[in-house]
């Protein structure tokens, strides 16, 4: 049986998620990315698809994130004949764009901090 001090040495990396509460979970990563998404096609499905989530999940992930910010973030509006769409609205793209400047900062932090925590666990 080896010997625990005969394991190579692993060099410890922090990671860490960012997500946003409000009364509930208000924004995430899947969120920002389906956000981003639906800015670019215009469409939910077609962003759902994109990014591989089921109609089913982009909606309910949509709904969650219209309800729990002052107001919605994403405008639907229903098929039909001229075919529905999906629109940010101004809070949607202001949120977003907050959420990825606050994910930038959060992975400095973490990579500047790894170097001391390496120090005190060596």
């Amino acid at each position: 049986m080896a010997d625990v001090r005969d394991k190579p040495s692993t060099r410890p990396t922090l990671r860490g998620r960012l997500w946003i509460e409000t009364d509930g979970l208000a924004l995430t990563e899947a969120g920002a990315d389906l956000l981003e998404q639906i800015d670019v096609c215009g469409s939910l499905s077609e962003a759902a698809r994109k990014l591989r989530f089921s109609y089913r999940r982009a909606w309910m992930l949509v709904d969650a994130m219209n309800h729990r910010w002052p107001g919605p973030l994403v405008k639907l509006s229903t098929g039909g004949r001229g075919g529905g769409g999906a629109k940010l609205t101004e809070s949607g793209r202001r949120i977003v764009g907050a959420y990825r400047d606050l994910q930038i900062q959060f992975e400095h932090f973490l990579d500047a901090s790894t170097g001391a925590f390496r120090k005190t666990t060596r």
